[in-house]
């Protein structure tokens, strides 16, 4: 089975749209992301929890969720795991890793919006960069990986 691993923030869940509406909501905050539930309260992005369901189910690939953490907010650790509960269930929280540097890990597939910046650029594996040209949205990563 091939080894994919899906980024949280902005593969997903919304950050981008969360972070834009509380920096609005509240000009005078630095980092919005550091409010409490920030992370926990974020929104699925359209067609990722459908893939991430379809991935668990298939008999050809091994779904992991590969996060870096919020170091402005070290609640991000527990509110990333109550999102990954709340929206895959609770099993799927053993298939959670957060880690900095993305680099470390061994796979054969890396979805995440940002191809650098976190390791991605060391990522020995197949890197789909999630909202790009290529691959703008979850249509376009569930053809390519043939869900």
């Amino acid at each position: 089975m091939k080894i994919v691993y899906v980024d949280m923030d902005d593969t997903l869940c919304d950050f981008s749209g969360a972070y834009l509406k509380a920096l609005s909501n509240n000009p005078s905050i630095r980092y919005p992301q550091s409010q409490y539930r920030f992370f926990a309260d974020l929104q699925p992005i359209d067609g990722a929890i459908e893939t991430v369901s379809d991935l668990i189910r298939s008999d050809e690939y091994d779904p992991f969720i590969l996060s870096a953490p919020s170091t402005r907010n070290p609640l991000s650790y527990a509110e990333k795991r109550e999102w990954v509960e709340a929206h895959l269930g609770y099993d799927f929280c053993k298939r959670l890793i957060l880690c900095a540097y993305k680099g470390l890990l061994k796979g054969d597939v890396l979805i995440d919006d940002n191809i650098e910046g976190k390791g991605q650029e060391y990522f020995e594996g197949e890197l789909i960069h999630f909202g790009s040209d290529a691959f703008p949205d979850w249509v376009a990563v569930r053809r390519s990986l043939g869900i």
